[in-house]
Formats: C-alpha cells, sequence, structure tokens
C-alpha cells in the first residue's frame, strides 16, 4: 500500500513558504504524493449536503500549486483531489498537465477528476450542469487524443469538442498519456472509472455496503469495457492517526493507496503528524 498527504489550500491559502514547507517535509517522510483540491468559484450558499462553504475560503489554482511544489522537491509526486473536469477546456487542460509533467520529470501521474457538485460553479463557467457527465467523459477521451498524437495531427468530432489536425507539444514525459483517475461518491462515478479511468478514488461520505458495492461496480464496468479490472487503483481516504491494522483492513477491500490529511491547525503540528506517521508505517526513507 501507499501512502499520500493532503494540502488543504481551503485552510491554508497561497502561503508560498507554508505549503513548500509541508511539501518537502512530506517528501522527506517518505510520501508518495502530494493532493491539492480545486474549486474555481464559490458564492453566498454555496452548499454540499449538510456543508455550506464560506465564500472567502481560499482555492488558489491546484495545477500552478503544484507547478510550484514541484519547483521545491525533488521526487514527491503531484496529485489533485478532485480537478472539476468538465469546467475546464480539455485542449488546454492537456497542454497544462503534459507541461506540469515534463517539467517535473514525470511526477504529475496522480490527476483525479470529478464532475463538481455546485451548480452556481458550472453556470459560472458556461457548463450546463445536467451534461457535465458526458462532457466529462468526452473530456478525457481528448486528453489522451492529443497526448498521444504525433506530428500529423489528431482529430475529434464529438458533442461538447471539435477540432482537425490538431498536435499538443510537449508530451508527458516519457509515457505516451497520463493517468487518469476518477473521483466522486456515486455508482456513475465507478462506472465512469472503470470504463475510463486509471483508478477510482471515492468520496468519504458512503456506508461500508455502498464502498464495496460501487468498487465492485467500477472493476466490472472495467470489465465489461475489455480493460482489466486488475489495472484499477483503488485510492481512499485515511485517517493520519490510522494504525497498521486499519491499513491492512483498507487492503483487504482491495485499496492501493491511502491519503490522509493532518489534523493540527499549525505548520509544526503538521509536519509532528507527517513524521509520527512515516515512522509508523516505515515510510521514512533509508
Amino acid at each position: 500500500m501507499r501512502f499520500a498527504i493532503n494540502y488543504s489550500t481551503p485552510f491554508h491559502g497561497a502561503d508560498p513558504d507554508r505549503m513548500t514547507a509541508f511539501a518537502r517535509h512530506a517528501e522527506d517522510c517518505g510520501f508518495e504524493a502530494l493532493y491539492v483540491p480545486e474549486h474555481i468559484v464559490l458564492y453566498p450558499g454555496a452548499q454540499v449536503g449538510p456543508v455550506e462553504f464560506p465564500p472567502s475560503l481560499p482555492y488558489p489554482d491546484p495545477l500552478d500549486c503544484l507547478a510550484f511544489v514541484a519547483a521545491g522537491t525533488r521526487r514527491i509526486l503531484l496529485g489533485v483531489g478532485v480537478l472539476l473536469l468538465p469546467y475546464h477546456h480539455p485542449v488546454i487542460l492537456a497542454k497544462r498537465l503534459a507541461t506540469i509533467d515534463a517539467l517535473s520529470k514525470g511526477r504529475m501521474r496522480l490527476l483525479t477528476v470529478g464532475l463538481g457538485t455546485l451548480p452556481g460553479e458550472a453556470e459560472a463557467v458556461g457548463v450546463d450542469f445536467g451534461s457535465r457527465g458526458r462532457r466529462a467523459d468526452e473530456a478525457i477521451d481528448v486528453l489522451r487524443l492529443l497526448w498521444g498524437g504525433g506530428e500529423d495531427g489528431v482529430s475529434h468530432q464529438g458533442e461538447f469538442f471539435a477540432f482537425d489536425h490538431l498536435t499538443s507539444f510537449p508530451k508527458p514525459h516519457g509515457v505516451t498519456r497520463l493517468p487518469v483517475h476518477v473521483g466522486g461518491s456515486s455508482r456513475a462515478a465507478a462506472r465512469r472509472a472503470g470504463r475510463r479511468g486509471d483508478g477510482f478514488f471515492p468520496g468519504g461520505a458512503l456506508d461500508a455496503e455502498e464502498r464495496a458495492l460501487q468498487w465492485e461496480l467500477a472493476r466490472l464496468s472495467a470489465a465489461e469495457a475489455g480493460r482489466d479490472p486488475e489495472a484499477l487503483e483503488y485510492t481512499r481516504w485515511g485517517s493520519i492517526g490510522m494504525t497498521a491494522d486499519d491499513a491492512e483492513a483498507l487492503a483487504a477491500q482491495g485499496v492501493t493507496r491511502v491519503v490522509v490529511n493532518p489534523m493540527s491547525p499549525e505548520l509544526q503540528g503538521q509536519r509532528d503528524e507527517m513524521s509520527a506517521f512515516a515512522e509508523r508505517f516505515g515510510l521514512l526513507p533509508g
């Protein structure tokens, strides 16, 4: 099992010194990856279930944050959990992701995409909220088409995007496509992960029965699409205070990666939590 750390930009903002110190310590501790979240805009009354977002929460652009982190680190992989894919044009996004991967020498490898749950956010960027699932499916196809295309260019005619003979360089570092994981807490997200994703990263608000059902649905959907279910990665949220028994229980459910959140509001407390976790699980480089 691999372990990653989440840097909560809504609570820490765009403080460059704090972000760099956090990322470097995570790397020194042996964490596989650093994740950041995304919201493009908020507004008064923006709410998911019972949780209302304060409009002043700072959500710096996740890809800009990861490019900044890459410049200050050497090894740690870069992840987004989750990037709101329907709100990004895939032609522009393909270039941005490939550029970060090239400049980081192959570390932009844990992109997780989702649909978004705030109707006002979709409206703000001119996207029909009801069609965002189909838009995301097509966007994944466009990303991979552009990454894999050569000098002759590639063409696409779809419901939302259309172009002829486009070339997109630079390419990702040493590969023809970047992994795209699918996030979300719905059965539709599980099916999307199986049909198109390289992994599944469900949300935290699911009971054990539904969680198991969704993972099985992702694997079944992969098989039905002629893909290898065993190749799917399975990422879950976990507690930074988790024990070895907790990790074994997750592994028994098929989990291949756990992303944890520090609980301390202060940087030194977060560093202490990361160090204790790394020691408990033997992550510290020898």
